[in-house]
This record gives C-alpha cells, structure tokens and sequence, in this order.
C-alpha cells in the first residue's frame, strides 16, 4: 500500500510539471493585461520560469523515484498514470479560472508547442525512471 501512495504522490508530481508550463504559456495574454507589463517581458519571464521548472522538476523527480520507489518494474506505471491527473488538474483549472475577456484567448501556436511537449513527456518519465533505477554489475558489464 505505501507503494501504491509513492506512485501516485509521483505521479502527481509528474502532472503538476506539466500542467505550470501549459497554464503558463496558455496566459501570457492575460498575465500580460493584469501585472501591466509588455508581452516580451512576459515571455521572457516566464520562459525562465517554465526552463527553471522543468529542471527543478526532473531532478527532484529523480531523486524521488530513486530514493521512493527502488528500482521496481512498477515504477514505469507513472508513462501512463501521470495522464489522469494531469486531465484532472488541467480541468479545475479552467474552471477556476476561465477566460472571459476574448483578447486573453491564446495564441494557436501554442497548442502546437503544447502537443509536441505532451508527445515528448512521456519519453522523459522514462528516461528519468531508467536513469533512477539501480543497475546490478551484470547489466554494467554487458554494457
């Protein structure tokens, strides 16, 4: 059972480092119109932020699947289970804070940049879950 609790506290960690990028990028418009500063500060901002995130997120992450989860089979069960939290983090977002000024509508190249990221995620979990995971001697070896 505390397995079970460590995979789905990482897995929603997964979700999180995914959900602050896109909301973010998703905003800039309307981040712009409230703190009253230019569109490229705001994407220079929140760029770094976002660069920040991700960083902090996949060493953080790291270190927690490797001290959590050992080196178990199971741990490759957050590719997938990421997916539910983030659909439901994504939705109480939008309904907490829904657009209702048109000229914060995002910009249609985002949605481009937001699927290449969500199509590419998953390939990172497994790279962090791969790299965290103890390798014996027999696999350093053949290596």
């Amino acid at each position: 059972m505390k397995y079970f609790l460590k995979l789905n506290v990482v897995s929603i960690l997964y979700a999180v480092m995914v959900v602050v990028p896109i909301e973010l990028m998703v905003n800039v418009y309307r981040i712009s119109r409230v703190t009253n500063w230019e569109i490229n500060t705001v994407i220079t901002v929140l760029s770094l932020t976002i660069i920040g995130e991700v960083i902090a997120g996949t060493v953080l992450l790291s270190f927690l699947t490797k001290k959590w989860m050992g080196g178990r089979k199971g741990n490759y069960w957050t590719v997938i289970l990421w997916v539910p939290y983030f659909i439901l983090f994504a939705y109480i977002v939008a309904n907490a804070f829904p657009i209702t000024y048109e000229g914060d509508a995002p910009n249609p190249a985002v949605g481009l940049l937001i699927i290449g990221g969500m199509l590419a995620y998953p390939f990172n979990i497994l790279v962090i879950n791969y790299l965290s995971s103890p390798r014996d001697d027999k696999t350093m070896k053949a290596a």
